[in-house]
């Protein structure tokens, strides 16, 4: 289920979702983690 998250999360974010729209909705405090989870970085 972790790893659907992270997916779903990738496509979002590849498809243009704005990152500060998708960490409230992931339920992150803001956007770096987020895009280091999603990125893998």
């Amino acid at each position: 289920m972790h790893t659907l998250r992270h997916f779903y999360a990738s496509v979002l974010l590849e498809a243009g979702k704005n990152i500060k729209a998708l960490a409230e909705y992931l339920g992150h405090s803001a956007p770096g983690p987020t895009l280091r989870v999603c990125t893998h970085t």
